[in-house]
């Protein structure tokens, strides 16, 4: 299951929605800056997380490092996730949900990916000096 096309079918789905979010962030669009003002990290945490997450999908892209991409984009998957759920609410400026369902759907891709390269998480951890 390592190359197949499934895996590369859940990697550039994870990857097309973070570069995409990545327009709006570093353009500075209505939504994005509503958004991290809300949370109250306007505009650094607005550009620091789009660059967390173009690392993210460049790392995700590159079969020895999907690992640590997975990994970086379902933490920040995550902060969004708990940022709709206890401070902007599922719907953000009558978007019907879709930034929500779309965290979830990264969320999701990376978990996939990381179960996929489970068998690498024990070097990852492993420190060399």
């Amino acid at each position: 299951m390592k190359n197949s096309a499934f895996i590369w079918i859940v990697k550039l789905v994870a990857v097309a929605i973070l570069v995409q979010t990545l327009y709006f962030k570093f353009t500075g669009a209505e939504e994005s800056v509503y958004i991290f003002t809300t949370l109250g990290v306007e505009p650094l945490g607005r550009i620091g997380s789009g660059i967390v997450e173009l690392i993210a999908s460049i790392l995700i892209l590159i079969p020895r490092t999907t690992l640590i991409g997975a990994l970086l984009g379902l933490g920040t998957m995550a902060g969004a996730i708990f940022s709709h759920l206890f401070i902007l609410g599922i719907e953000v400026k009558n978007d019907g949900g879709t930034l929500f369902i779309l965290a979830i759907i990264t969320f999701l891709c990376c978990l996939v990916l990381i179960y996929n390269q489970k068998d690498k998480i024990s070097s990852l951890l492993k420190f060399r000096i």
